[in-house]
């Protein structure tokens, strides 16, 4: 629930959230894609079907959903 923090305090939450999945398997929900750009897998869902998967720079070189929204996050 980082979309309320205004971003000083959403970068001191995601180090935390880092720190904590350290040698964890981890699901997060996101809405702010900044949250999941470090994660090792993004698996990007549409209408509860997986359409895209894959790290930040893979998603993002494919040029599909995920990248469009990153597109309209900045």
């Amino acid at each position: 629930a980082t979309s309320a923090l205004d971003s000083a305090t959403e970068k001191l939450v995601q180090s935390a959230i880092d720190k904590m999945q350290k040698d964890r398997t981890t699901i997060i929900i996101a809405h702010r894609l900044s949250t999941i750009q470090n994660a090792d897998r993004i698996i990007v869902l549409k209408d509860g079907e997986i359409i895209e998967q894959g790290t930040h720079s893979e998603l993002i070189k494919a040029s599909g959903e995920y990248s469009k929204l990153i597109q309209q996050q900045t």
